[in-house]
């Protein structure tokens, strides 16, 4: 019995038709030590950010916008600029 799966490139029946597991399969495949499943990628951050949702008037919105690419970072830099002292 043939199994297919939707939007596969290639679909094959027989275990002889397998794709060859080249370098790049092997590059790019998971990696265990034990049963412990070793990530890759950037590490996590000790201090991730947190996403809010926010009301902005739209033309304050525009204005950064404006500043181009980065525009996020430097809204961020702002605020923390601005924002009170704690105790």
């Amino acid at each position: 019995m043939a199994v297919s799966k939707r939007n596969t490139r290639n679909i094959w029946v027989d275990p002889d038709d397998a794709p060859e597991l080249t370098q790049e399969f092997f590059e790019r495949a998971d990696l265990y030590k034990g049963d412990k499943l070793i990530r890759r990628g950037r590490p996590k951050s000790e201090a991730p950010k947190v996403a809010v949702s926010l009301r902005i008037p739209p033309d304050v919105l525009a204005r950064w916008k404006a500043t181009g690419a980065g525009w996020q970072t430097r809204m961020v830099e702002s605020l923390r600029r601005h924002a009170p002292e704690t105790t």
